[in-house]
């Protein structure tokens, strides 16, 4: 398996937050600017999905209504069928965690990326990828509230109104002002991918090092750590087979199955993170850590599949797929949180 940087990165700010967590005003000083950081960044979001794209991905309805029931169906069945591991495999609290995982939206940018790479419908990647998350700014919390109850200890009508203003809000300023900024942003685009990654670091540090605080990881060893990564990878592993060959059992052609494999397998980090600290406040770093394990096992495992599909062979295309054309990405975004 591939291990990129950005893993690397992503345990070492964890490893940071263990050792040098904030405290006082400076955790104050960190939680404000990792909130304004996912601000910026679905602003960004918002900025670089072009209005076209979005209204002619609404004419492949079948593939966005099977990645959202993918994601907001099949995902939290799993998670549910998950809780008869408590307590021989894991603990309550990584449970909830493990649900609060499969309520979280798809990714955009690791979904469009892998869906490049694969030669799949880039399109309708960027299309799915971007309903999904949209969706998932209000089916999130709805479901958080569900299905994990008193657990997530934040939620409210207002928890929902602080989520809606971080991260919906500032996608639509994004799709408002791209007129006027979405040259900048395509040019100076790969300056802006480190600002992604920077956001999330600081979102991690900033949520990890509440838990230090707190003094959670006395909850957590290594054994249970081990079953939440087998666990986890098992619930990959349905989602990717289910993905794949539900796609084939609904007619999709090959370009719309690998679209549907890509955004409707993933979990974003990017929109679970903010989310987390929102519903389940003190605690919000034992919640995400499943999450931050899912997010990098599905970077290495779906970088993998991508590169072999990349290598079928190229069948005729049949029926109604959308346009693949420009569909040559950076590999590099592949690793983004989306």
């Amino acid at each position: 398996m591939p291990i990129d940087p950005y893993i690397l990165l992503l345990l070492g700010t964890v490893g940071v937050a263990a050792l040098l967590p904030a405290r006082g005003a400076g955790a104050d000083v960190a939680s404000g600017a990792s909130t304004a950081a996912i601000a910026f960044l679905f602003f960004l979001y918002g900025a670089r999905l072009s209005t076209r794209e979005a209204l002619d991905g609404l004419k492949h309805w079948r593939l966005h209504t099977t990645v959202l029931a993918c994601t907001f169906l099949v995902f939290p069945l799993l998670g549910l069928a998950a809780r008869g591991l408590v307590p021989v495999l894991l603990t309550h609290p990584l449970y909830q965690g493990l649900l609060f995982l499969t309520l979280v939206p798809s990714t955009v940018q690791s979904s469009i990326a892998f869906t490049s790479i694969a030669r799949g419908n880039v399109p309708a990647a960027i299309c799915a990828g971007s309903f999904s998350s949209l969706a998932g700014i209000v089916i999130t919390p709805l479901l958080a509230a569900a299905l994990l109850g008193g657990n997530a200890g934040g939620f409210s009508a207002d928890s929902v109104v602080k989520i809606v203003l971080q991260l919906l809000v500032p996608f639509l300023a994004g799709q408002v002002l791209r007129r006027w900024v979405g040259g900048l942003i395509t040019r100076h685009k790969k300056i802006l991918g480190y600002v992604d990654r920077a956001s999330i670091l600081l979102v991690v540090y900033t949520a990890f090092s509440e838990g230090m605080v707190q003094g959670i990881w006395h909850q957590v060893s290594a054994a249970r750590l081990g079953a939440l990564l087998a666990v986890e990878a098992v619930i990959l592993a349905v989602m990717l087979t289910l993905t794949w060959y539900g796609g084939k059992a609904l007619r999709f052609d090959r370009e719309d199955r690998i679209a549907i494999q890509f955004a409707g397998s993933k979990k974003s980090l990017a929109s679970g993170l903010p989310m987390a600290s929102v519903l389940f406040g003190a605690h919000a770093s034992l919640a995400v850590l499943p999450l931050m394990l899912f997010h990098q096992m599905q970077l290495m495992v779906c970088a993998v599949i991508a590169k072999r599909r990349a290598r079928d062979p190229q069948p005729e295309v049949i029926g109604t797929a959308g346009p693949t054309s420009g569909s040559r990405t950076a590999v590099g975004t592949a690793t983004r949180s989306g």
